[in-house]
């Protein structure tokens, strides 16, 4: 039952995604040129949504699945590393056109050429996952 909920929420969330054009290659190169509102529109109304939506299940005390209280633990502000991380997230998302979420979109929608991307972001996950001991935390 738990996993046919994940199905549902994926579908649904592909969908948005791709019929907002959020998965655009051409939409992100706009976002980063400054050349359109668009993207930021999608971005702002998910940040505005996603923090409703937390206060209200926080507000009412819902459940996750497992019967834990829905909830996050803030993480402190460190300028150095935020914005270094920050950095190469867009950096890696302007270079390619996507971001984590759109590329299994894409890869649904039958691009298939977005698995060359996957595996580049999987080595970098697993690269990060060696140094990371190494790396101011």
């Amino acid at each position: 039952m738990k996993n046919l909920s994940f199905l549902t929420v994926g579908v649904f969330f592909g969908i948005v995604m791709a019929k907002s054009e959020a998965v655009s290659w051409f939409r992100i190169h706009e976002m980063f040129r400054f050349e359109s509102f668009h993207m930021y529109g999608i971005i702002g109304t998910a940040v505005v949504l996603g923090a409703a939506s937390m206060w209200l299940m926080k507000k009412t005390k819902m459940t996750t699945l497992r019967g834990t209280l829905v909830g996050y633990n803030p993480m402190n502000l460190n300028i150095k590393r935020h914005l270094l991380a920050g950095t190469i997230f867009g950096l890696g998302w302007a270079l390619v056109g996507c971001c984590p979420g759109p590329m299994y979109v894409l890869l649904g929608s039958g691009y298939t050429i977005i698995l060359l991307i996957l595996a580049g972001a999987t080595l970098g996950t697993f690269t990060y996952g060696l140094v990371m001991k190494y790396l101011p935390h």
